[in-house]
């Protein structure tokens, strides 16, 4: 026993009192990928559920997912503007899960979690650098925006993830080039392509540079032309979806979109009522950090792994700007979410540079904790997360004096001016006819998700209803709160979390048309109306 308690313990392993521990160093070299992977894990599925559906969300799933597989790409065709592979994986995620909001939304999650990874290991490929690759991954695994597109039911965060997987591809076949690598670039690149149509711009650079230099040029050629060839292959689709749904692009002032454009970056989607002192102490450490590696200067690898983020990031980012300044405007902040990954590298290989050494590290932690700060007050701060059609349309339901399974939805054609009703059955409470949502564009397809036998009325469709329910938010017109017309009485104001729903009931079916009752939207934005019973 005396000879046992005499030899040492083995090499990293601390003795205590009673227990032997493992010293830090034995760690395995991966920990804090996997630390910085689960922590990316738990802030997106942790709330996943937690907002209800926006419009873009739920247009998805009452508009464009149908049983079969070809339906749903032909309303893509004829719906969208966005290329077809999220909703090919969003069509097989519904067969097996549904489409509830945590359901249609786990896809995104899954692809804001394995870009944590991916981002590693760009912040590895461009410098070689550890700090770099922990710093990338960090900065993507807690950044507002990259946790916004993780819980949202669309494309973006897809385009993210293939975006940042050919940018990864793009380096190493830029560092060491072999016909594999190009072709691997060449695939991912695709990918990208089928995502988001926005990827062009960033892929532009990276082709380019694979193309600059004779020796890789000879490599790359057939895998760059096959690349090309997927992008030939979706201009019919381009020009067939016609740019469905960007008309409020054009509708939204170009210098305001610009500034909009580092607002997402910083603060999320709505980061913007945080207001700008928020934005600038979100801002300081990635500016003093950015200022404090360039002062140090950058070692020749780190110069030229930032010079390559930076071409990427200017790429997808410039290419578009200078487009929309040409006439060619699609530039919408959120379209640009795949050029943040770039974005975020160039600032960790500046922030953490070698020679930056602790100071660095410190405004890195910095960054990331103001980062990881926005994402959590989005979680507790309804002001900053997407509208509550959810608790509106429960509200709505709760507090109507019509039940949609209990009548039948009166409709007359516009050309038959006076007609009368063709149906009308009395509900369990003594009350005939339907009810009419007169909702502000955005709120129409969440409301016909949440709301059952809700359906839209075409425009100038007569209607004969017992009750009308106007929705918007502020800024209200005066006129709100005004009766729709003679025979309706106010019968209550609802308020959810910003949303507004004004309550007029009468006591026997109006007949009244969609015109009108568009003319009598709450808001100035553009109004739809919805028909409740069918």
């Amino acid at each position: 026993m005396s000879a046992g308690a005499a030899q040492s313990p083995p090499s990293g392993v601390r003795v205590g009192e009673g227990f032997a521990v493992l010293s830090p160093r034995t760690w395995p070299a991966w920990w804090p990928l996997a630390a910085l992977t689960l922590l990316a894990a738990v802030i997106r599925l942790a709330t996943l559920g937690e907002q209800s559906f926006w419009y873009d969300e739920a247009f998805t799933p009452v508009h464009v997912l149908h049983p079969s597989l070809w339906a749903t790409l032909r309303s893509v065709v004829h719906t969208e503007n966005t290329p077809p592979l999220w909703y090919v994986i969003a069509w097989a995620d519904a067969r097996v899960l549904g489409t509830g909001e945590v359901a249609l939304r786990l896809p995104s999650a899954l692809a804001g979690i394995a870009t944590v990874p991916v981002a590693w290991a760009i912040g590895r490929e461009l410098t070689g650098e550890r700090a770099t690759a922990i710093a990338t991954a960090a900065f993507v695994a807690v950044n507002p925006i990259m946790v916004w597109y993780s819980q949202e039911a669309r494309a973006y965060e897809l385009f993210v993830l293939t975006a940042a997987l050919a940018m990864w591809c793009f380096v190493r076949a830029l560092h060491e080039p072999s016909a594999r690598r190009m072709w691997t670039f060449a695939l991912a690149g695709a990918l990208a392509l089928l995502s988001h149509y926005f990827a062009v711009f960033l892929l532009t650079p990276m082709v380019v540079w694979l193309l600059w230099a004779p020796a890789r040029r000879r490599l790359a050629m057939l895998p760059v032309g096959a690349l090309a060839l997927v992008g030939v292959a979706l201009l019919p689709l381009i020009s067939a979806q016609g740019g469905h749904g960007t008309q409020w692009i054009g509708e939204w002032a170009l210098g305001s979109r610009l500034q909009a454009i580092p607002q997402y970056y910083l603060t999320d989607y709505y980061g913007s009522a945080l207001g700008h002192g928020i934005e600038l102490l979100v801002a300081l450490p990635i500016l003093g950090g950015v200022g404090y590696g360039l002062w140090r200067v950058l070692a020749p690898a780190e110069e030229r792994g930032a010079l390559i983020a930076l071409a990427v990031a200017a790429g997808g980012v410039l290419i578009p700007v200078v487009l929309a300044f040409a006439g060619a405007d699609y530039l919408a902040p959120r379209n640009l979410v795949g050029a943040m990954i770039p974005l975020t590298a160039l600032i960790a290989v500046i922030v953490v540079c070698r020679r930056a050494g602790r100071v660095g590290v410190a405004f890195a932690l910095l960054i990331a904790v103001a980062f990881l700060a926005i994402t959590l007050d989005v979680d507790l701060s309804p002001r900053l997360q997407r509208g509550d059609w959810r608790g509106l349309a429960r509200e709505l339901e709760r507090r109507s004096v019509f039940s949609p399974a209990s009548a039948t939805t009166t409709s007359v054609p516009a050309s038959a001016p006076g007609a009368a009703p063709t149906s009308t059955s009395a509900p369990a409470n003594g009350a005939t006819g339907s009810r009419a949502i007169v909702t502000v564009e955005l709120g129409s397809a969440p409301l016909e998700y949440y709301l059952p036998h809700t359906s839209y009325v075409p425009p100038g469709r007569k209607i004969a209803v017992r009750e009308v329910d106007e929705v918007g938010y502020a800024p209200l017109k005066a006129s709100a709160g005004t009766p729709p017309a003679p025979g309706f009485r106010p019968a209550g104001k609802v308020d959810v979390n910003g949303l507004i729903a004004y309550r007029f009931v009468a006591k026997a079916p109006q007949t009244l048309t969609e015109t009108a009752l568009r003319r009598q939207s709450i808001t100035a934005t553009r109004s739809e109306v919805l028909i409740a019973g069918v």
